[in-house]
This record gives C-alpha cells, structure tokens and sequence, in this order.
C-alpha cells in the first residue's frame, strides 16, 4: 500500500513526484468518526459561530428551513431522466449534507431519523447507474458523508448495509475504470474530478474495513487527477465555462479536502500550477449584475459556491470568501460546507489591490471593468479559446456586456442535455450551439470550424482603458485570411467592438449581438431598452451599413428563446475586405 508510482505527476509537476510517491500510505489514516471534512471539533466551533455571528446564524436558519422542506417530502426514487440518474443523486447529497450536519449540530433525531431512510432507499437501489458515472460518483459521495458522519449514532446493521451499498455499488464499478484505465479516468475535464472525487470519499470513509479496495481506489485516484487540474494551468482559468469551473472545482476541493482531513495531507496537488488562482477567475468571471460569463454549456446565474471558503483558507485568499459571503447574503442557496469551512476574514477586491481588468491566458479570455464597487459599472468579457474544449459552443470572438445592472448583451447557454445526440453528431446543428446564435461574426451563414482556437495577440491593460485583440481567422479556414477582434472598454463607461477581416473571395458577413431588450434601429445607431434604462449602439464602420433584429427562435424541440432577439450589423454586398466597428454607451442618444 506503501509503494505508488504516481506516473500522472511525473509528467506534469516533476518535483512534487518523488516525495508524493514515498509518503502515500494508508498508515495515517484518522482512527474513528468522523474523518470526513468536519471534525468535531469543526463541530464546537460551528455552534459557537452560529451564537456569534449573524451572517453565519442566517445561514444556519436557513438550512433548518431546507430540512423542513425535506422532511415533508418523500425519500430519493430511482428514476432516470434521459440516460442520467444525476438529479436523484444530487437530491440525495444535497439532503443527507443538510441533515447530517444539523443533527451532529442539535442532535434532533428526527433529522438521523430521514437521513437513514434516504439512504436506505437509495441503497435499495439496482444500481447508481454507472454507464454514467457522475451518477454513481455523487451518490457515492452522499453515502460517505453519511455513513462518516452519522456514525456514533447508527446501528452496528446501518453501517455494515451503507457500507455495502459504497462498496458494491461504487466502489467496484469504479475499480473497472480505474484498473482498465479508461474513461474519466484519462480525461482533462469535470468528469475527472467530479469521479475521483466521489469515489475516493467513498473508499476514505471506510477505509479501516475495506483498506485493500480503499488502497486501490486512492492510489489510482491521487494518480488520475492531475490530468484535469493540469487544466487550470496556468493562472486559473477553465475551458468549459463558469458553470462547469463550479462542477469540477467543488469536487476537486471536497476530493483534496478529504484527503487531507482523512489522512493529514493531500499530497501536494494543491499546489499544482493555477489551481491557487482559480478562485480568482471566479471572481473575475463575475459581474456587478450578478451574472457570469456564461460560456459553453453553462447558465449566466451566479450562485454560491462553498468551495471558495476552502480556497480562501487553504490560500489564504481572503478575496475568494469576500464573494461567498456577498452571495450567501443575497441568495437563497446555502451548504452545510459553508458553516464548515467559514472565514475568520475577508476583504474586498479593491482593498485587496486587484486590478480592475484580467486576461487569462490558460483560456484565452479577458474580462473588463469599470468599477468593483459601483453595480452600475459597465462590465464586460470576451473570449477566444478552443472550440475543441469539452462543453464548448462554436463561439470564439464572443462577448457579453453588462452596464447599469443589467445584462445587454447575452449568450443563451446549453440546450437540453437529453435532444438527440447533444454530444454526439447533431452538437452543431443545435441553434444555441452555433455561431448563429452567439456575439461574434457569422460568415457565409455557416459555424465556425469545431477543430479551431483564438488566440489573444495585443493587450492593453491600465485602470482607465482596456483593451485585447483576438486572431479569430483559424475560426473561418478557407473563409478567411485574417480576422482581428479587438474589444476595448474606455473609462468605463464605453464598450467598443471593432473586427477587421479580409477574404480571398467576396463573403457575406453578419456581425451580430443577442440581447433581451426592445431594440430600434435607425440605420447606424440603434437604441435597446429595458427596465426603465437604455443602451445606445453606434456603428462607427463600414459606411452604407445598417443595424437591424433578426429573430432567435430555432425549431421545435429545441429550447425557445422568447424575448430575445439578435442585433445584426447588415452589410449592402458581400466583401473582400471590411472593418466593422460598433460602439456602445449607456442612456440615448
């Protein structure tokens, strides 16, 4: 159990190989229950805090009102949505988390009462369903928390049942993957770490019963997850959006998390280059409007994620709690983690020194602002990156703007998961995953190559102008000989969008922005409204062109895209050679 060769390593973080490879070893496991993220000790400090600090007591309020909700509602079912039992799994993890915790908090027996019985129902499950593993990971993971947890206060019978149901119904499906390496276990992207992660909760929390499986399990997973944390290098950034960075980054943490309080080290993998920064890209992918940049297939809310409380900590990063706390205070959401892994400071961006603008090269994005304590400002990102990234849209080029507080210019984000073939080979002729349906420039009518990267070729970065230019003609193979996006945001309070392309042989080309205001068009200006509060385009370039809305609104089954529509730049004729320059402002004209 001692000997681990830990091949991943070698190749990406040499100097941190040699001594992971002599210290792994069972040995230092933590005697007893729990050894899973909160120790009794976490524990006493909790109850202290809630009696001390009212930001924390909301959040414990808030999380007796979601076991109420619970507690009238019936155990977990088994039921696939499409090919995915993934929404039983995270119901039954998001429960058995909240009551868990507020048992060991009040001892109420009511609540280990309803924990045991979500997982007597998922234990009687026929399968988590491992032909989608995040399904079996989460599930895993919900039953390790509980059985760790719940402990002291379960029957010799309980246990050994849960017990059981980890080891039959996680941990061996995920032996195949791991022995047959195959899978999750070789990918660079969510599934990585999200599997790693709950599988390797599973094996730590019964590790004294089963230490040969549990062995097997962490040796391979301390093995397989540098592959995807290899993808925050070099400064944080994630290359399948926001709503993914979310998905990948809680579970890496609750995985490094684990080993450490299970074991007393996590082997070094937080120190792996970027993943200290990727707290940092949360914030920055973060608007004053409370929206993100939802690239990819993710969503433009901006929820709280406690996984920044434990970067804060272990990076000291008091920046990354500062955010959890503001949206812990604005948003329903709330975790049993966030009480866990509470601050004892925090400081905002601007005492902290940020700079108000951020590119980060990993990704090949750049995010501008004018203000990080006005929720006015105008905000906006801008992206090239790679159209082969797991999750992707065909979208390099692309922008969204937010002023006043509101959003102006918007991507849609995913489709249905479950329309046929999303994955497969009808990714591209979904309307929301196309070049169509995104703000950058259509040529032709046809997407982007799926196979292409932007690159960002000139920056300019100081407090009163922003600015970064993308080559996007690798985008347009055989469209187009060049095209350089450069997006500029002036004092604040300006956004300017500004394309320079040239073609071998005349194209048609159709600048475009999505938005859910009114729009009017008047040839070169065009005025969108919305809440009480207006926005002004202008097209400063090319002469005879004019602005106009054409509709959203893909075919049935797809989602609907009601009370949207698209600003297009409309030019009189195909062109060679063209610059396309749109300026926006907020009020009128």
């Amino acid at each position: 159990m001692c000997r681990l060769i830990l091949s991943a390593l070698f190749i990406l973080a040499a100097p941190l190989a040699a001594p992971l490879a002599a210290q792994f070893s069972l040995d230092s496991l933590r005697p007893g229950h729990p050894r899973l993220l909160a120790s009794d000790q976490d524990i006493a400090r909790i109850r202290q805090l809630i009696r001390t600090d009212p930001a924390a007591k909301a959040v414990y309020d808030r999380l007796h009102a979601d076991a109420a909700r619970i507690l009238a509602q019936p155990p977990v079912e088994y039921k696939l949505i499409g090919p995915r039992l993934l929404d039983k799994s995270r119901t039954a993890l998001g429960r058995i988390y909240t009551l868990a915790l507020l048992y060991r908090l009040d001892g109420n027996t009511a609540l280990l009462a309803r924990a045991v019985a979500e997982m007597q129902a998922a234990a009687a499950f026929p399968d988590w369903n491992p032909s989608h593993f995040l399904d079996t990971a989460e599930m895993t993971h919900a039953f390790a928390i509980g059985y760790d947890w719940l402990y002291a206060a379960l029957s010799k019978e309980q246990r050994d049942w849960i017990r059981a149901a980890i080891v039959d119904k996680g941990l061996e499906p995920a032996l195949g993957f791991y022995e047959n390496r195959r899978g999750w276990v070789l990918a660079t992207h969510n599934w990585n770490q999200v599997c790693n992660g709950g599988i390797s909760l599973g094996a730590l929390a019964i590790a004294e019963d089963e230490p040969a499986r549990a062995g097997r399990i962490l040796r391979a997973a301390v093995d397989s997850i540098p592959r995807a944390m290899a993808s925050y290098a070099p400064d944080g950034g994630w290359n399948e959006g926001p709503g993914y960075w979310d998905y990948a980054t809680r579970y890496n943490v609750a995985f490094l998390a684990g080993l450490d309080s299970a074991l007393g080290m996590d082997f070094k993998l937080s120190a792996l280059p970027g993943f200290d920064r990727a707290g940092e890209f949360r914030v920055y992918f973060s608007s004053p409007a409370g929206r993100t940049f939802n690239y990819a297939d993710a969503g433009d809310a901006l929820n709280p994620a406690e996984c920044m409380l434990w970067l804060a900590r272990r990076f000291k990063q008091p920046v990354y709690a500062w955010q959890q706390l503001a949206l812990l205070a604005s948003r329903p959401r709330a975790h049993a983690l966030d009480l866990v892994w509470w601050p004892s400071s925090t400081q905002s961006p601007e005492a902290a020194g940020w700079p108000l603008h951020k590119i980060y090269e990993g990704v090949q994005t750049a995010f501008f602002r004018g203000s990080w304590t006005d929720p006015n400002t105008m905000w906006a990102a801008a992206k090239g990156g790679d159209n082969k990234a797991n999750h992707s849209h065909l979208d390099l080029g692309a922008f969204v703007l937010d002023s006043q507080g509101l959003r102006w210019a918007l991507d849609f984000g995913p489709d249905d998961y479950n329309l046929p073939a999303y994955f497969g080979n009808k990714r591209w002729t979904y309307y929301r995953l196309r070049t169509e349906a995104h703000n950058t420039v259509l040529i032709d009518n046809e997407n982007q190559d799926p196979k292409a990267e932007a690159k960002i070729l000139r920056r300019e970065l100081a407090p009163g102008r922003a600015s970064v230019t993308f080559d996007l003609a690798a985008a347009y193979p055989g469209k187009l000989a060049s095209h350089e996006r450069t997006v500029t945001l002036d004092a604040g309070r300006t956004f300017t969008v500004r394309d320079q392309l040239a073609a071998p042989q005349p194209v048609e080309v159709l600048w475009g922005m999505v938005t859910d205001a009114e729009v009017r068009c008047d040839g070169a200006v065009a005025v969108l409204s919305k809440a009480g509060k207006s926005l002004t385009a202008r097209l400063a370039a090319p002469a005879g062109a004019r602005f106009e809305t054409v509709s959203t609104q893909p075919p049935a089954p797809q989602r609907q895209n009601e009370g949207t529509r698209k600003l297009v730049v409309r030019l009189p004729a195909k062109v060679r050679q063209v610059t396309i320059e749109v300026a926006m402002t907020d009020g009128v004209p």
